[in-house]
């Protein structure tokens, strides 16, 4: 994820810190400091830092657990706001989700349980509301902290876990696609009472009542999208009027085909018409500019691209495109040479006009004269 630093590798999956949450740490430091001292200030930092090393554990906990339905993690990232653990999909058998979604809130309660048995006593209203006393235990602080954490997100609205809870429970008695559209729906009616508890409490409540607010409609229209995705293969929504550059091209030809096309992305492939690598936008304007129009392309190039096959479906490009970073993904036939390529508004603009018009063939779309399949040229750095 771009503005973020990797902290380190926790059993295959990256630990990763954005920039926004260093901001975030040191503009609280400094408030603190002005207000109340380096004592304090160092306090401060001290509790947000541990509560946020419980934040990481609460991802693993859902990272593990998926690990042991096969679905692998790339990545975790501290925001401001919490974590982010980058899974490649979903699991979409309810029993699955219910224990993935489940993971993380029951380490908020382990942590909290082992610190309440540190302190040898139990955690009392008052206590859970002194939070941000710096005269209070901090071991109080953080058992309260995973407490709050735990309850938080075991609220049924997307995108926190009890979201997910809530659809897991109800897809074991409707279809996943309506199980998502109702916990969606209950959730941003959670978001509206804590709008409303926003407008005459914490204003602070307003803001995540947006958030969940959109998330919940993130989330159904996403599984609307995978829903269509089911039935449609790659070669219903790649582009098939592309650029294609020759591994032999040097990056002043790239230039042209940046110049002449709306692509951002251009793969490059041998003499047989099979892909060598991606040739992005990025990749042309940096070579450009430090080595200049003769440097060759294959030394630019993205060399481990995705690519899928055409004949595939575009649910199983929506997993590719989960477990990877990149924008595009190269399409292929059966012989391995390029056919397409395929990006992530295709899908969306496939998945749109399915629920628009749900017997359009896509199996028989008439190309325009400005949409030509692509044909091999025998010279030059240009097959079009």
């Amino acid at each position: 994820m771009r503005w973020s630093i990797t902290l380190g590798s926790i059993a295959g999956t990256s630990v990763r810190i954005h920039l926004t949450f260093v901001l975030f740490l040191l503009w609280i430091g400094i408030s603190q400091y002005r207000l109340e001292g380096a004592a304090v200030a160092w306090d401060t930092l001290a509790f947000i830092s541990l509560l946020f090393f419980c934040v990481v554990l609460h991802e693993f906990g859902h990272i593990l657990m998926a690990r042991r339905f096969g679905i692998k993690t790339r990545d975790v990232t501290l925001f401001p706001i919490g974590g982010i653990a980058n899974m490649e999909r979903i699991p979409e058998k309810p029993s699955q989700e219910l224990l993935v979604s489940l993971a993380g809130p029951m380490v908020n309660l382990v942590i909290a349980a082992a610190l309440i048995t540190v302190l040898g006593s139990m955690i009392t209203v008052e206590e859970l509301s002194q939070l941000d006393d710096p005269g209070a235990s901090l071991v109080t602080r953080l058992a309260a902290a995973n407490l709050i954490l735990m309850a938080f997100n075991l609220i049924p609205a997307f995108p926190m876990d009890g979201g997910r809870v809530l659809r897991a429970l109800l897809a074991m008695r409707m279809g996943y696609t309506d199980a998502t559209r109702t916990a969606a729906t209950i959730g941003q009616g959670f978001a509206f009472i804590l709008g409303f508890l926003g407008f005459i409490s914490n204003p602070v409540l307003i803001f995540i009542a947006i958030f969940i607010y959109i998330a919940a409609g993130a989330e159904a229209d996403a599984v609307s999208i995978r829903d269509v995705a089911r039935d449609l293969v790659v070669e219903d929504a790649m582009m098939t009027s592309l650029a294609l550059i020759p591994e032999n091209a040097r990056i002043g030809d790239a230039v042209e085909h940046l110049l002449n096309t709306s692509m951002a992305e251009f793969p490059v492939i041998d003499d047989q018409g099979r892909p060598r690598g991606l040739l992005t936008r990025a990749g042309i304007v940096s070579a450009l500019k430090e080595h200049g129009e003769a440097f060759p392309v294959v030394s630019v190039m993205e060399h481990a691209a995705p690519m899928i096959e055409e004949k595939q479906t575009l649910a199983q490009a929506l997993d590719l495109f989960a477990a990877t970073s990149s924008s595009v993904i190269i399409v292929i036939n059966r012989s391995g040479a390029i056919s397409g390529l395929l990006s992530r508004l295709a899908i969306n603009d496939v998945a749109l006009i399915r629920s628009l018009r749900p017997n359009w063939d896509f199996h028989h779309r008439t190309l325009n004269p400005h949409d030509q399949p692509i044909t091999k040229r025998s010279a030059g750095p240009e097959m079009a």
